[in-house]
């Protein structure tokens, strides 16, 4: 959450919005954003039925828990990208986000 919260302001100045998401309580997600110092808005409390919805791997041990899944959403809500973890490792960095879509906007630019 730390790294995005670095990138927010270059984020929102392309237009783009952070929202995050846990399984948490809500008062676990607050203490653990005003850690990170996170701005952006978080759920908490999410479930395995909406973890379903998303198309998420839930994990069963530890009480249960939703793997990490991020989506990239273009105007309208159209996904222009989407990763879905069955473990820690295959995030999207915030840098990786920031390159694809100063690239998509670039090629929007030149079409337009």
């Amino acid at each position: 959450m730390a790294a995005w919260q670095k990138e927010q302001d270059a984020l929102a100045e392309m237009g783009v919005a952070i929202v995050g998401a846990s399984v948490e309580p809500k008062e676990v997600v607050q203490e653990i954003a005003e850690k990170a110092g996170v701005s952006f808005p978080m759920a908490y409390g999410i479930t395995r039925e909406q973890a379903d919805l998303l198309g998420s791997w839930w994990s069963d041990d530890r009480g249960g828990y939703i793997q990490p899944t991020e989506f990239l959403l273009g105007r309208g809500g159209t996904v222009l990208g989407a990763m879905y973890a069955s473990g820690p490792v295959g995030r999207i960095s915030p840098d990786e986000a920031v390159h694809f879509i100063e690239g998509r906007e670039r090629a929007r630019l030149r079409s337009s």
